[in-house]
């Protein structure tokens, strides 16, 4: 039996003011999302533990069948095991940002989507300077990149350092975000140190030329120690593979085991984007038991505040992704699938949140429900809730009554 998780990140929300207090998935045309909600058993998942960060790979993690609060590292490792980072017993790898500030204000915590061409020389300016007293920087792509501290002595102090995501922080005062504990001044100190660095750079000046966001600074946060998981093959002798643009998500992929399928580079065309995960998913259905498809641009709707590209997202997700991925799943034989999202981001606060998510089962075994259409007030009156959703996953397949 085949076994498909699709996620579109960050889809669900609160209601909008003006959508006339509908959320956009309520408001999105969702067909494809509405009959697997009839046929199959809609509901709700807290995918996002007590007391963790609210962001896709702790989510991930969870919908992959491992407890996020036993086995997420950060972001940080996830990504350095994706990228191919050379990672050594005890090392505490951070999530690297460039981004773009005024001095005062984080002003853009993408550096205006840099390429890599650009973010490359920068790096390696910071690791030629900034390389010292057991901190390394290593080069991942565009604005994401990784720094390693490998003196032990400084790894209980920097894991007791709370630091701010760059992505909750556009518009917002440095001054009130700067790290805080314990390594707080040791981290600060080398961020002050990488504007001095990245301002006067050469790819900066023509970035300002050219009226782009400069990357001139380092953002360090999603600290972690990286440590072995075991794999779905190992667990439950599952072939798998997993399709996302995030780094994190395919890290995650990766360390459970599982083949990634790699994409382009966004092409920032919403439809291209999803039709490519949507190919990339029907190959990797003919040599593997579980498929897991995670899509990214619902979530990149808050940047700045767009709720067309919002709503947008969530329809090409149902009619691109869903749609012809559930149709050649169900053709090569028996199949389970599970739809939702990883967590809410709410586009008129432009955070995310720890609240519990829809999530609709569907396909052999799994009996239909009440729901009509796939959306947050019918997934709450759906009469099941799933408070550890890293179970959902060994009994999809196992083929097991879900709910």
């Amino acid at each position: 039996m085949k076994t498909i998780l699709l996620i579109c990140d960050g889809m669900a929300d609160d209601p909008v003011e003006q959508l006339g207090g509908k959320t956009p998935l309520e408001t999105a045309k969702t067909p494809q999302m509405d009959r697997l909600a009839r046929e199959g058993r809609l509901g709700l998942a807290r995918t996002i533990p007590q007391g963790m960060t609210a962001s896709r790979e702790v989510a991930a993690m969870g919908l992959m069948g491992y407890d996020p609060k036993k086995y997420y590292p950060g972001r940080g490792p996830l990504e350095a095991a994706y990228w191919g980072v050379p990672v050594q017993a005890g090392d505490l790898i951070f999530r690297c940002n460039l981004v773009t500030t005024d001095g005062e204000l984080l002003i853009d915590d993408l550096a205006g989507r840099i390429s890599s061409e650009e973010s490359n020389p920068l790096m390696e300016l910071i690791r030629k300077e900034l390389t010292s007293g057991g901190v390394q920087f290593f080069t991942g792509r565009q604005y994401r990149h990784a720094a390693i501290f490998r003196a032990p002595e400084d790894t209980a102090a920097l894991l007791k350092t709370v630091c701010r995501p760059a992505y909750e922080m556009g518009g917002q005062p440095l001054e009130k975000n700067w790290p805080k504990g314990p390594g707080a001044q040791r981290l600060k100190d080398l961020m002050l140190r990488s504007r001095d660095l990245l301002a006067a750079n050469e790819v900066n000046q023509v970035r300002v030329d050219l009226k782009e966001n400069p990357a001139n600074m380092i953002w360090l946060w999603g600290q972690g120690v990286p440590h072995e998981i075991p794999s779905m093959k190992e667990r439950w002798n599952v072939k798998g593979a997993v399709i996302s643009g995030s780094d994190s998500i395919k890290g995650a992929g990766r360390a459970a085991g599982l083949h990634v399928e790699e994409l382009p580079l966004s092409s920032g065309n919403l439809e291209s984007d999803h039709l490519q995960r949507a190919e990339a998913a029907i190959r990797a259905l003919a040599g593997n038991d579980l498929v897991f498809v995670h899509a990214e641009a619902a979530h990149a709707g808050i940047y700045p505040d767009d709720l067309r590209q919002k709503i947008s997202a969530i329809e090409l997700f149902d009619r691109i992704v869903v749609g012809p991925v559930v149709e050649k799943a169900r053709a090569l034989g028996p199949v389970r699938v599970m739809v939702g999202t990883d967590h809410p981001v709410l586009i008129e606060k432009r955070v995310c949140t720890d609240q519990p998510v829809p999530l609709v089962v569907w396909g052999d075994g799994i009996p239909s429900g009440s729901a009509e259409q796939f959306t947050e007030p019918q997934a709450k009156s759906g009469g099941w809730m799933v408070e550890t959703p890293h179970d959902l996953m060994p009994r999809l397949l196992a083929g097991e009554t879900i709910v």
